[in-house]
């Protein structure tokens, strides 16, 4: 990405000024250990990119969420572990909360979100992990490190309590890590009805809740431009209804949007990522308060 980076949206410079921002988008340009298709580290340029081709009136909400202003840090980019790149995320989220700006962080790999959730669990009492993904990454280990995205949410667990949706992958030594009772796997989802399972996620959620999407959650027939792509995966409703159930009832603190992995030809896929990231922001802050949103 160059030095003058791409801003989220093509919004008048009073709604991008990063004093008075409510939200604070926060690129993480890292793909260092992912295993199978690379890639993912050109996700936030993609998304930032499709972002002007948003309309940015949300019909749902009735509103116009970028009027509380939306600025793009500079992106954290020339990191080389996953280590590292938890200890710089960690310190850019927690300056951002300190602001108290509302973060979105877009990845990148899965593993940029382990310093976002110590940064929240240290901000936040009674907070919970809300993670949608294909995957359970609940690996104590992989390729020798903790810290790889395949152990992302074994990682989560040491900050907060964690709440698993969509998971369709994993490995017989990941049960140990799993608590069973707080996982939503994709075909006890497809089996039940909508309102029932969303219901009982939001029941296991604490007051506050840190949001992690990996994009892989979603079915491939509408979300292929991953790296590690799933079949029997959500769709668009599935998630969308999902996170306006955890914007009514619950204190959403932030969220990363993360997995991208960018193909020639399938610009759909960047698309519904800035769709998504915009419709969270709009169930955010303009559910019951349109007027406010659309001033």
């Amino acid at each position: 990405m160059p030095n003058k980076q791409k801003q989220f949206g093509d919004f008048e410079p009073e709604y991008t000024n990063p004093d008075t921002a409510v939200i604070s988008i926060l690129p993480v340009l890292y793909d260092g250990s992912s295993t199978w298709i690379k890639g993912a580290d050109k996700g936030p340029g993609a998304i930032l990119v499709a972002s002007c081709n948003l309309e940015f009136y949300d019909i749902e909400t009735d509103s116009e969420v970028f009027r509380r202003g939306i600025f793009t840090e500079s992106s954290v980019d020339g990191v080389d572990t996953p280590e590292e790149i938890a200890a710089v995320v960690r310190q850019r989220m927690t300056a951002l909360l300190d602001k108290n700006k509302f973060p979105v962080i877009i990845g990148g790999e899965h593993s940029v979100s382990i310093g976002a959730f110590e940064a929240m669990a240290a901000k936040y009492d009674d907070l919970t992990i809300l993670q949608l993904d294909a995957h359970a990454d609940l690996r104590d280990e992989y390729n020798g490190s903790r810290y790889n995205h395949a152990c992302v949410m074994a990682r989560a667990k040491e900050f907060a309590p964690i709440v698993q949706v969509g998971v369709r992958s994993m490995d017989t030594c990941e049960k140990k890590n799993m608590d069973i009772e707080r996982v939503f796997f994709a075909h006890d989802i497809c089996n039940s009805p909508k309102g029932e399972w969303i219901e009982r996620v939001v029941s296991l959620l604490g007051e506050n809740v840190y949001l992690s999407i990996d994009l892989d959650v979603f079915d491939p027939s509408i979300m292929p431009a991953t790296g590690t792509p799933e079949p029997g995966g959500l769709g668009w409703y599935d998630v969308a209804a999902l996170i306006k159930a955890v914007c009514k009832a619950r204190n959403l603190t932030g969220f990363d949007i993360v997995e991208l992995c960018p193909r020639e030809n399938l610009w759909s896929c960047d698309f519904l990522a800035d769709k998504l990231l915009y419709k969270t922001l709009s169930y955010k802050f303009c559910l019951g308060t349109q007027a406010q949103c659309l001033q």
